[in-house]
């Protein structure tokens, strides 16, 4: 149970700054300034505009992936190049992890 409070005095900007970073955080002030005290990792929510770009890189691997099983046997140099090409994207995807 918290139930001790500390308070500590900053600018104007630097509140503004913490603010901002436990928003992009997806907590409270004080949940940001107690994590970022016991050296906690502290992540950044992903915005609705990078969930869609996740999700397109998903469906283009995928996409990538089935053209290369179409063309492995027929043409092999092609083949090549459409699995390096998912191989990057998948490279990007765990970026997002």
């Amino acid at each position: 149970m918290k139930n001790q409070k500390i308070e500590f005095r900053c600018t104007r900007f630097e509140k503004k700054l913490l603010k901002i970073k436990a928003k992009k955080a997806g907590l409270s002030l004080s949940e940001f300034c107690r994590k970022s005290a016991n050296n906690k990792i502290i992540k950044e929510r992903l915005t609705d505009e990078q969930i869609e770009l996740y999700k397109m890189l998903v469906r283009y691997h995928n996409y990538f992936k089935s053209i290369g099983n179409l063309i492995k046997n027929k043409h092999p140099d092609l083949y090549k190049k459409v699995f390096t090409t998912a191989e990057e994207i998948k490279s990007h995807l765990k970026n997002f992890k």
